[in-house]
């Protein structure tokens, strides 16, 4: 009988290693990077070319190899960084499996350089597929540089997968910049083609994210820290104003490592739920410390991939210490020192003497006052009416208005953002102008109103079920087969957020309680929207996790909407009550609330500047 099984040659297996570890040049560069972070480089030089299709070296300062260790590292799970099965139990460093270098040395023509600062001398070795072709002495300063040169040359099958050079230089890019951006005190330079992609210093990590990223994605970060049940996040995260397409910005490190975890990128578009528009994704650079021994980093070869023993308890700590920062909205502008509007530059003097020329023709002139006002708002029911003032006879002497009332904090009473601006007036019956120093702020009245009332409706929810309203005349609906199953199989859910649905008899139901807030508003529309929403959901355990997204419908449908005027003690009290809210800058579905014009945008806009 023929044997069937046998034990696959060394190269192959090698080969096979590689297509786990090295899936193109970036992935290369991550694995040696981790190495020299190892050995403790604090300074690392990247260069490659045909985007590291035809070249790749990595120099580094770190503590080099021996002779000895320099030729075990190229053998398969030869490695410094674990001894023993505990040791799995709590890795503290990057590396550790033992298959990057072998991996990598199988699939191109490699050379590794490295000398021990006590030597004289370093070690050079070359290795084709593999296969070691030369070992010998050779000067160099103290660290390591290896040298990858024709990758995937003996895989011609895995080189046709590799996209363009422009590609792969941009993700190369890419892995050196989150390199970067986890140890800021380690300097990075990325050259490709003879052009450098990237150079940092070493700094702190403000600095290291606007040399990474640019100044302009970090104008808007936001300090994190928090600490408790051994969980430590610390970083920087960014406001509503500086997002993002795709996740390419978002930077999340388990003890020191660059992870792409589920878990954890759930807990922070969490906390943004609300602040930023669905389909957006923040700029955050986010470092949590656990024990060792609560996370698995050996998942998967890439090493991307972990697993936490309590997964529950690091996503709500990461929930929790970025919503602490996102409520208070701390991106608002400072409430400014002086709210009345600032003195106008000093003119010309001959803008001044034509001033003053005008000034003495309009008094020599016969002068016949009128004076009208203009109705604020329009009055329900003559929306098409267009209001119209007796044209002058003369010149007409135009006053400037009286300044608005504004009620005066308590003494000792501390104002906010929204308190402390100066109300102009209402455009189109949606839109709040308000003046903050020199700055023209534009507020969206329905989004602000929604923010207010969906936090009541939250607060009231959470201490116990949203207050509802019986209706004097309950409606009737006639619902689907499958809505008429979502009101029966949600009915206690949604009395707790302040609906009362009773059966009728066949697909009818009658709705006799909503509410209270969104009591005068079209219930029916209300119920219908809210079911729609349940039909996506399958246990009330899923309906509490929808909590949120049904109560910011609520609200929606609560507040005021489209044209609607208000009186400007309506206005002085929404713009009170938004700075008592959370998240006060978004409506609950992430759109911004108000809309901030500098003066010099304006004067740029007359030419004036």
């Amino acid at each position: 009988m023929s044997q069937r099984i046998t034990i696959l040659p060394e190269t192959l297996t090698n080969k096979i290693a590689a297509g786990e570890v090295v899936e193109r040049p970036a992935s290369v560069i991550k694995e040696l990077i981790e190495n020299s972070l190892d050995a403790g480089a604090t300074d690392i030089s990247v260069e490659i070319a045909a985007g590291g299709r035809r070249l790749i070296r990595i120099t580094d300062n770190g503590h080099g190899m021996s002779r000895e260790d320099a030729l075990l590292s190229l053998e398969r799970h030869a490695t410094s960084k674990i001894r023993t099965d505990s040791d799995l139990d709590a890795i503290h460093t990057l590396g550790f499996r033992g298959e990057a270098l072998p991996s990598i040395a199988s699939v191109s023509r490699f050379r590794l350089a490295s000398r021990e600062p006590d030597n004289p001398e370093g070690t050079e070795i070359i290795v084709e597929g593999g296969k070691v072709r030369d070992v010998k002495a050779c000067g160099m300063a103290p660290g390591t540089v290896i040298t990858v040169e024709q990758l995937f040359f003996n895989i011609p099958a895995r080189l046709k997968f590799l996209r363009s050079a422009e590609t792969e230089a941009g993700h190369v890019g890419d892995t050196v910049a989150r390199m970067a951006v986890s140890r800021p005190g380690v300097a990075f330079t990325c050259v490709s083609d003879g052009r450098e992609l990237l150079r940092v210093q070493r700094s702190d990590l403000r600095r290291r994210l606007a040399q990474a990223l640019g100044k302009d994605a970090t104008a808007d970060l936001h300090g994190v820290e928090s600490s408790g049940s051994g969980i430590t996040v610390t970083g920087f995260i960014s406001g509503p104003a500086v997002v993002r397409s795709t996740t390419a910005a978002m930077f999340t490190y388990i003890n020191g490592r660059f992870v792409r975890d589920r878990v954890v990128q759930h807990a922070v578009m969490q906390a943004y739920r609300g602040v930023i528009d669905r389909g957006r994704y923040p700029v955050v650079a986010l470092f949590i410390e656990l024990p060792s021994t609560e996370v698995d980093v050996n998942v998967h070869p890439t090493k991307h991939e972990v697993r936490f023993r309590h997964q529950s308890a690091v996503h709500d700590a990461l929930q929790a210490a970025l919503e602490e920062v996102l409520r208070h909205s701390p991106w608002l502008p400072r409430r400014p020192e002086q709210s009345a509007a600032p003195s106008a530059p000093p003119a010309s003097q001959a803008y001044r003497e034509r001033i003053a020329a005008a000034a003495q023709a309009s008094l020599a002139m016969p002068r016949r006052e009128t004076s009208f006002h203009a109705a604020a708002y329009e009055k329900p029911g003559n929306e098409g009416s267009t209001p119209t003032f007796p044209a002058p006879a003369g010149p007409v002497a135009v006053h400037e208005p009286a300044t608005p009332f504004t009620p005066e904090a308590a003494p000792g009473a501390r104002q906010g953002y929204f308190s402390s601006l100066s109300v102009i007036g209402q455009f189109h019956g949606e839109y709040i102008v308000c003046q903050s120093g020199s700055d023209l702020v534009i507020i969206d009245q329905h989004a602000a109103s929604e923010r207010v009332a969906y936090q009541r409706l939250r607060e009231q929810c959470l201490a116990g079920g949203v207050e509802s309203q019986r209706l004097l005349f309950p409606e009737t609906l006639e619902l689907s087969f499958s809505e008429t199953a979502l009101a029966e199989r949600f009915k206690t859910e949604l009395a707790g957020i302040g609906f009362e649905l009773e059966p009728f008899g066949g697909n009818t139901v009658i709705l006799a309680a909503v509410p209270r807030m969104a009591a005068g508003n079209n219930g029916m529309r209300l119920v219908r929207d809210i079911l729609g929403e349940l039909s996506q959901l399958g246990t009330s355990a899923a309906f509490r996790e929808a909590m949120d997204s049904l109560l910011a419908r609520i609200a929606c449908h609560a507040v005021v909407r489209g044209v609607h005027p208000l009186d400007h003690r309506q206005l002085t009290e929404l713009l009170a009550s938004m700075d008592e809210t959370d998240f006060a800058a978004s409506c609950p579905h992430g759109r911004p609330v108000f809309h901030t014009i500098t003066l010099g945008e304006i004067e740029k806009i007359f030419k004036r500047t």
